[in-house]
């Protein structure tokens, strides 16, 4: 590891104190003479550790390690390194103490006010790992990955293309339920994969979606209205094609479940559907061949990119 620098960092001070009314208020102090709001634990749901996770423990409690080693290196007390990174003092303790996942513009702030040098950004990585639960992690990074991706999916919207609000009205429809902070640490993890959107060079994106999961009304009419305007935003980005499988189509090579198909930069491809070699994933040219073949025909078969824009917007007019 390398040896801690000594810096010279200049004390903050600020006023602090709660402002606001009703039932909340917000944590304000003012730092070169202008209002600042801190966040505290009630502003990041999801972001606490998964306590079944030993490996997400073991990463978040080491970042926070570093973290408080370098603090503590450049003599700086928590409550002015909490202003001078727009947090409060007690969310500063419990990331050091590893009790809550860092977000990575806190590291890349941290690391430009303790002049880390980029010892502290470059912990990012690891840590948004550690966002997504055990058992969607290496899809997650898969599709990190991947710079084709397609999907046919039935039942339900893809992942991917969920609204925070979307996610959560299916997480917290579960049986048996999951508690409170399991279903913010899951709708979490699940826009964390969207990333992939924001990829430099862009990945193309392909999604076949059943009709009957556009028209099934999750979350009630507001939630349902803002899905839809969310899916025509990203049905219009230029690296994504969108496609609506209409339900008086009939029979076709998706109807036993999903099709994932993820092409990599090194010409290399893994592939997986529900109702081939067992649900699980492939990486063997034949079986490959077989769920691009299926795929290829239910883009055939389903409403072209334009098509099902309209059929969007139709849907959008009727709710």
């Amino acid at each position: 590891m390398e040896p801690l620098r000594t810096v010279t960092v200049r004390a903050l001070s600020g006023r602090v104190g709660t402002v606001g009314s009703g039932d909340g208020g917000v944590r304000m102090t003012q730092l070169n003479g202008k209002p600042v709001q801190l966040k505290e634990e009630a502003d990041e749901p999801g972001w606490e550790v998964d306590p079944d996770d030993d490996w997400g423990i073991a990463v978040v409690e080491t970042v926070g390690r570093q973290l408080k080693l370098r603090r503590e290196a450049v003599g700086m007390r928590a409550a002015d390194f909490g202003l001078a990174v727009g947090y409060g003092e007690d969310l500063v303790y419990k990331i050091e103490s590893g009790k809550r996942i860092p977000r990575p513009e806190y590291l890349d702030k941290a690391d430009k006010v303790l002049d880390a040098g980029g010892l502290l950004s470059a912990m990012k990585e690891d840590v948004k790992k550690v966002r997504y639960p055990k058992n969607v992690r290496e899809i997650a990074k898969l599709e990190a990955q991947a710079v084709e991706l397609g999907v046919y999916v039935g039942l339900s919207l893809h992942g991917l293309l969920q609204t925070p609000e979307h996610a959560r009205a299916l997480f917290e429809a579960r049986q048996p339920p999951y508690s409170e902070e399991e279903v913010e640490r899951l709708v979490a993890a699940r826009m964390a994969r969207k990333a992939v959107f924001d990829k430099s060079p862009v990945p193309a994106l392909s999604f076949v979606q059943e009709e009957a999961a556009l028209r099934r009304r999750i979350g009630g009419t507001m939630v349902r209205r803002r899905q839809l305007e969310h899916l025509l935003g990203v049905a219009r980005l230029r690296n994504v094609t969108f496609q609506v499988m209409p339900t008086e189509s009939g029979a076709h090579p998706g109807v036993d479940g999903k099709i994932e198909l993820l092409k990599f930069a090194d010409g290399t491809a893994v592939g997986r559907s529900d109702g081939a070699f067992n649900g699980r994933p492939t990486t063997e040219p034949k079986e490959l061949r077989i769920l691009e073949l299926r795929y290829s025909t239910i883009r055939a078969e389903a409403l072209t990119p334009g098509e099902s824009l309209a059929f969007i917007e139709q849907l959008l007019g009727e709710t």
